[in-house]
Formats: structure tokens, sequence, C-alpha cells
């Protein structure tokens, strides 16, 4: 296969949109980045998405463009099935099609934690695994998994969604999807911020939880805890569902989360797989949108969204 020169990757979230130019080691040669106009909907949206690539474009860019994006995408079209209000009217989007028209090349697109495994598989933490697991800790909880080099995005394109697990403690905290009792609800920023006001009745960040429990704020402390062990065990538990080389943790509450995680994890671990670690995240912030650009130089049908098609190979295999 040719690999072109560089790629283009995007990042398209309720608040920012990211694109950058990827060279063919994975490294970033060039970033743009904007507010999301999510308010004025997802014309405004692609229009902006569309113009972040063309500055890039115009800087050495070739070939097709890789999206990541919030939601849950269809991986036979390229079309939004399922968004959260961060981006209102989202939902039904064919923004494989849509920015494909306005960039007349070809795109493809996954969901933004598909597109952050691939990245993290490729030049990131889990370098080299072909049967990765990546869990994003942020203010929500999202997960993505490879297995045999590809993303598995299962019947509707919403495989991977760990948030909706149940866990033990988070009867009282309110899940994103409305329900109680996740994963969500307790091991993600919005998880400790409502854990902690059930605890104080003060209402702050996940983040100030965060910094409160580093300070030695016992309540905080105690908090950070529970939802770091609840995180742990749930990803042991998947680990003996999935049976991946690792698992890596990833997103802003991730740092505060994962040393309590990873002993939640090691303790939790069949003998059988004991030899799988759990690894900190290792591209922060260009995770999605060097995933994406992956996605778009892989190989894949002829059609330009993709999906459970995309396949991770070694560049020193590749022909």
């Amino acid at each position: 296969m040719t690999v072109p020169a560089a790629l283009v990757g995007l990042d398209i979230g309720g608040t920012k949109t990211a694109a950058a130019l990827v060279g063919p080691d994975g490294q970033v040669l060039g970033r743009r980045l904007a507010p999301t106009p999510a308010g004025s909907g997802p014309a405004a949206v692609l229009d902006t998405a569309a113009g972040l690539v063309r500055e890039l474009l115009d800087a050495g860019g070739a070939g097709p463009v890789g999206v990541g994006t919030a939601g849950t995408v269809d991986p036979a079209t390229g079309t939004i099935r399922y968004a959260t209000d961060s981006l209102p009217g989202w939902a039904g989007t064919p923004v494989a099609d849509e920015l494909a028209a306005r960039l007349a090349r070809p795109v493809r697109v996954t969901n933004d934690v598909n597109a952050a495994v691939l990245g993290e598989s490729w030049v990131g933490a889990g370098r080299d695994r072909r049967d990765l697991v990546l869990v994003a800790v942020g203010t929500g909880l999202g997960g993505a998994m490879l297995q045999h080099g590809r993303i598995s995005t299962g019947a509707r394109g919403g495989a991977g969604e760990v948030g909706h697990l149940p866990a033990p403690g988070a009867e009282r905290l309110r899940c994103g999807c409305g329900r109680y009792g996740h994963l969500e609800g307790i091991a993600s920023g919005t998880g400790l911020s409502g854990a902690y006001a059930l605890e104080t009745g003060e209402r702050i960040t996940g983040r100030a939880v965060a910094e409160r429990a580093a300070a030695g704020e016992p309540v905080a402390r105690e908090v950070v805890d529970r939802a770091a062990t609840a995180l742990g065990r749930a990803l042991a538990g998947l680990v003996a569902l999935l049976d991946p080389q690792a698992v890596v943790l990833a997103g802003g509450a991730a740092d505060a989360l994962f040393p309590g995680a990873r002993a939640a994890f090691t303790a939790e671990l069949p003998a059988a797989w004991a030899d799988v670690s759990l690894l900190p995240a290792a591209l922060g912030a260009d995770a999605v949108v060097v995933g994406a650009a992956r996605l778009a130089g892989l190989p894949g049908p002829g059609r330009q969204a993709a999906g459970s098609s995309a396949v991770v190979t070694d560049e020193r295999t590749r022909t």
C-alpha cells in the first residue's frame, strides 16, 4: 500500500474542533483549532471542520481525511446514529458525505474514542498491540476496542460503551444516559462531582474534587478512591471478557484515578491475565487527531466512511 506523505485527522467535539497534519510516522506536523459552533447546528460545525482542513491542505496535506467525532457513528455510512446535547442536531448527520462534498476528497469517520485507540495503538502507549482496550475518563466515560487489529464497532457502532456497565457504589449517582448505578456515574468527572455533592452538599467540578483530594481533604480523597476502585475492578472484568494485550486509560480525569485504578485492576485480574497491563495514555490531546489520520490511511472499503473495516498493521510489514 502506498502511504501518503501526510494525512489530515479531525477531532470534532462539543466545545472544540481540532485538525492536524500527521506524517507517515505518526508525528503531528501542524495543527489548527477552533471553537465548535455547536449551537449553530450541524452545517456550521461541518463548515468549521472543513475550513480547518483546507488550511492544513494548503500547508501540504494530501490524500483522504479521517474524522473522530463525538457521538455514535454508523460504521457502514459515517452517519451519526446518536449524540448528546453537547452537539445539538448532530444525530442523523451524514458526516462522511457532507465533509467529502465540502473537501472534494474521501472522508472516513469513526467515534472519537475509536480514533483515540487507533492513535494510541499506532504511536502511543499501546504501540505494536493489535488487541487493545482504551477507556477515556473525562466529563463522561467512553471506551473503544481493537480486536485482531480492527476497531470493534458492534452492530450499531456503539461497542465499547463501558460507561453504562453496572458499578457497585454508583446506585445514587446519575449516569449521562439518565439512569443510576452505572460506571460513568461514579468514575468520571461528573461522577466525582456528584459523589462529592452527596457527601458534602457542595457542588464543585470533578477537577476541583481531584485537586482537593491531592491536597489531602478526607472526603475528596474518599470520593476519588471509591471511583478509582470501581474503575479498576470494571477494567479487570473487561480484560477477562475481551482478552486484550493491554488496557490504556486516557482522558482529563485519568491522572487522578490512575494510581487507585491500577491497584484495584491488579488485585482483581484473574491469574490467566496477570500479564495484562493498565497503561496511562501517551498522546494526550493529540490522540484523536492522530488516530483519525491513521484511519484515513488504512486499507478499507471504497466507501467514504469506515468503521470495523479499519485494520491496524505494523508499518514495517505494509506493502
